[in-house]
Formats: structure tokens, C-alpha cells, sequence
């Protein structure tokens, strides 16, 4: 059980493309989470090295390096167009299967899911991605149940669609490990109540 002395860490992977929302849309969710007494800490691991350059040129530092990395509840892989070609990196998918398997909780926003499914945590699974992004992953998940959906659970694996719908998947998320006054808590507080402009595809 998780407590203020025994908080549950989540930790997001950053890498050399990821999508700027897709990682700093739950970002924002686990840390108002924790601001209204979630007991988490979130960190952020870039693969390698700390510095990362995001697909839309945004540059950050991660928390950890990748070979410095602390233990790790669960374990959030964004997407990107980095995602590419770290599907074909044996060594990555390698590292990041052990510490995906070290986690109670594996989940990805976007083409993320496509790098669960190489360290082979899709295998007769449901699972989510990018609406743009769905070829994409049946290539590296051909035994998954790929849903076109904000976002899928599936026991301790929980994906979500394109960049923010990560939003949706970690404030239920919160609502699921924290509670749903929380989750909605953290929801009020983000003004979270989406009414685009152009309303929502068909």
C-alpha cells in the first residue's frame, strides 16, 4: 500500500523524437495528482542520456539517464517519431523489457504501444495507438487486439490513442490507484473538459 513515506513512483521514458504531449500531458496529471495528496512521485528517464531533443524541437532534461534509472512502479513509454527506430534497436527493446517486467504497471500513450509489444508485453492483449498509427503497430503486434479506442485496459497494461489522449488514460489511471474523488480532483483542478473548436472526427 502506498503512503507519503511509501509513494508509488512512475517514471516516463523521454527519447531522442518523443512526442512533446504525449509525455508532458500525464506529466502535468501525475504531478497535480500529487500536489492533492496522491502519494506518487513522478520521474522522468531519457534514453540514454538526459538531454532529449522532442519531435517538435522542444529540449528537456530528464530526470535519470537511462542507466541510472531508480525502480519503478509503472512504467509510461510516450510515442513519437523516435518510436521508429527504437522498434528496430534490439538493445533498447532488450533494457526496456527488463524494466517494463520490474514494474506492476505497463502503459504507453500512442505509437509507445508499439515498443510494449517488441518488448513483448501486447502478446494476445488488447491495445490502443494513434488512429494514423494502427498499421504501424498490427507490424510489430500481430497477435494483438488492437482497439480504436481513447484508451484500453487490460489488467495491469493500459494504452491510450494519439498524443492527448494520454490526458484520458493517466487521470483514469489516478482515479484507479488513488481513487475516483482524486482523479476527479485532478481532473477539476486541469480544467479538463475537452470542447474543441471543430468538434470531434467521425
Amino acid at each position: 500500500m502506498h503512503s507519503a513515506d511509501n509513494p508509488a513512483r512512475i517514471s516516463i521514458l523521454l527519447f531522442e523524437g518523443v512526442e512533446e504531449l504525449d509525455f508532458v500531458g500525464p506529466w502535468e496529471v501525475f504531478s497535480v495528482a500529487k500536489v492533492l495528496g496522491a502519494p506518487l512521485e513522478v520521474v522522468t528517464v531519457g534514453w540514454r542520456d538526459t538531454a532529449i531533443t522532442c519531435a517538435r524541437g522542444l529540449r528537456v532534461n530528464a530526470d535519470y539517464a537511462f542507466a541510472d534509472k531508480p525502480p519503478a512502479d509503472l512504467v509510461l513509454v510516450p510515442g513519437g517519431r523516435g518510436t521508429r527506430a527504437l522498434a528496430q534497436d534490439d538493445e533498447f527493446n532488450a533494457q526496456l523489457r527488463e524494466y517494463l517486467a520490474s514494474a506492476t504497471w505497463q502503459t504507453s500513450v500512442c505509437t509507445g504501444s508499439a515498443l510494449l509489444a517488441r518488448a513483448g508485453f501486447l502478446e494476445g492483449r488488447r491495445a490502443t495507438t494513434n488512429r494514423g498509427a494502427l498499421d504501424f503497430l498490427r507490424a510489430h503486434a500481430p497477435h494483438t487486439y488492437i482497439l480504436d479506442q481513447r484508451y484500453v485496459h487490460d489488467g495491469n497494461l493500459v494504452t491510450s490513442a494519439g498524443i492527448s489522449a494520454g490526458i484520458d488514460m493517466s487521470l483514469w489511471l489516478v482515479g484507479h490507484l488513488f481513487g475516483a474523488d482524486l482523479g476527479r480532483a485532478t481532473q477539476e483542478h486541469m480544467e479538463y473538459f475537452p470542447e474543441p473548436p471543430y468538434g470531434n472526427p467521425a
